[in-house]
């Protein structure tokens, strides 16, 4: 084997062979056709959906505060009703495991449902794609202005493009902030250039990366930076639904007339038109099996559909299916049974489970921490009638939107006794640091240091309420 170059690229030659390979291919923008169809109303459903969910949620009101923020410096969590603090890390944690679990059902179920219609990558390219067609025309008019020397149209049409692009982006960028810092305080620092050093990074950063993923990108980090395409593969099996082609209806493929006797001539129901290639995203052919880059939009299944039925043919040549489907193991009217399989099972009873745990452990959530930190400079003390006090400071956190009155106890010692600090009133989401004394008779202190536990509940809610252990020292 010897190696060559050709204009600078690397190739590969095999010894005794003529025959040369480039290492790489050089990037070739893909100008997707348009397609209508059902599967293109659901995306574009979906891609509303999601969008409308993402721009317009920072700007609700709940409470007097934005409904869902996530307050870093604060270290609060607001989603509606529920107010998240560091000490809740264990949900999200269970949610993050829900989510990926929840991922795995799906593909193992209907394959990339999540990369074809709501993956951001391709909810986002999508609005792009929008945007270029609006402004530059459909795919073959894109053609044609990239081909043209630099004029005042391709400017004025390109500029255009890319002004919009970018105002998409530094909204989306902005929209992702608002998660972060209130956003309409960011809104009031932004009209007044007074935007704090992290706030502006991150608006750029953000729009930055919408800007060359959606933009320029596009099926690159479908194909070459998304794990979820390498391993895909593992949660996939037979029984997976996959848009596929019927290589046994379609082979042989070839031209013909509308209502030429195709069969005679040995072809297959594929005209070999190509339009499944023209509007694929990543400008693969479906029709050479599936593929890691495959997304999963069904575009390629909308556009094969109006050619059949151009052709008068039956639908489906492309279509959601099964491996064993195409390959004749059973009819797709079976498909439905082949859902609920070892598999799936599996992930549906744990999937389940985490998420019975997950809202029963929420309801069952106490909106209220305590902890007792003792008073190092005094440990105990004797006072008047010889009796044993000791001091402590309790830090009680209320969890919850509403101002709370606590009343606090002590057991543990026959006899003790609060006498500094039995109550305490604590606002809305907010930390109180508590002075405590307790006093004991030493007639019932038979060790140096015995344990006692406190105490705390609510007046306006009895179902709210902590104990929280700590000695007494003699």
């Amino acid at each position: 084997m010897s190696d060559h170059k050709i204009e600078g690229i690397p190739i590969i030659k095999d010894a005794g062979s003529d025959a040369e390979q480039s290492l790489y291919a050089v990037h070739q923008k893909i100008y997707p056709r348009a397609v209508t169809g059902i599967f293109n109303y659901w995306r574009i459903a979906l891609v509303v959906f999601t969008q409308a969910i993402f721009y317009g949620l920072p700007w609700i009101t709940w409470n007097d505060r934005q409904a869902v923020l996530f307050d870093l410096g604060a270290r609060k969590f607001y989603l509606f009703d529920l107010v998240f603090w560091p000490q809740d890390f264990i949900w999200l944690a269970v949610i993050l495991i829900l989510s990926a679990l929840g991922l795995f059902l799906f593909t193992a179920i209907a394959g990339r449902l999540w990369c074809g219609y709501a993956c951001p990558q391709t909810v986002y390219t999508e609005l792009f794609i929008w945007i270029e067609s609006w402004i530059e025309g459909d795919y073959k008019k894109q053609q044609k202005l990239n081909a043209m020397p630099w004029n005042g149209e391709k400017l004025l049409r390109r500029g255009g493009k890319h002004v919009a692009w970018v105002l998409l982006s530094l909204w989306t960028g902005f929209t992702f902030v608002g998660y972060f810092t209130p956003i309409h305080v960011l809104g009031q620092e932004v009209l007044a250039l007074s935007t704090g050093p992290w706030e502006t990074f991150w608006i750029l950063f953000y729009g930055f990366a919408t800007w060359g993923f959606a933009g320029f990108m596009r099926e690159q980090v479908c194909k070459y930076m998304c794990p979820y395409a390498r391993f895909q593969s593992v949660m996939f099996d037979t029984d997976t639904l996959i848009i596929t082609y019927d290589y046994q209806r379609g082979e042989s493929r070839g031209t013909r007339r509308k209502g030429a006797d195709y069969k005679t001539q040995g072809l297959g129901d594929c005209v070999d038109c190509g339009i499944c290639v023209q509007v694929c995203p990543t400008g693969i052919d479906i029709r050479n099996g599936l593929q890691y880059m495959c997304i999963g939009c069904a575009a390629c299944v909308d556009a094969c559909d109006q050619v059949m039925d151009k052709m008068g043919y039956p639908k489906g040549l492309i279509r959601y299916s099964t491996q064993n489907a195409i390959d004749g193991v059973y009819s797709d009217k079976e498909i439905p049974k082949h859902v609920f399989r070892p598999r799936t099972l599996f992930y549906i009873a744990v999937v389940s489970i985490i998420t019975a745990a997950f809202f029963y452990t929420l309801a069952m959530r106490i909106p209220m921490r305590v902890d007792v930190i003792r008073d190092r400079l005094t440990l105990s003390r004797e006072v008047e009638n010889g009796q044993i006090e000791n001091l402590y400071q309790l830090r009680i956190i209320n969890m919850e939107n509403s101002a709370h009155h606590y009343r606090i106890k002590a057991s543990g010692i026959k006899g003790l006794l609060v006498t500094t600090g039995d109550n305490v009133g604590v606002s809305a989401l907010s930390t109180v640091n508590h002075n405590v004394v307790l006093r004991a008779d030493p007639g019932e202190l038979n060790r140096p240091s015995q344990p006692v536990l406190f105490t705390i509940q609510a007046d306006e809610n009895p179902k709210i309420v902590r104990e929280a252990k700590s000695s007494f020292l003699k």
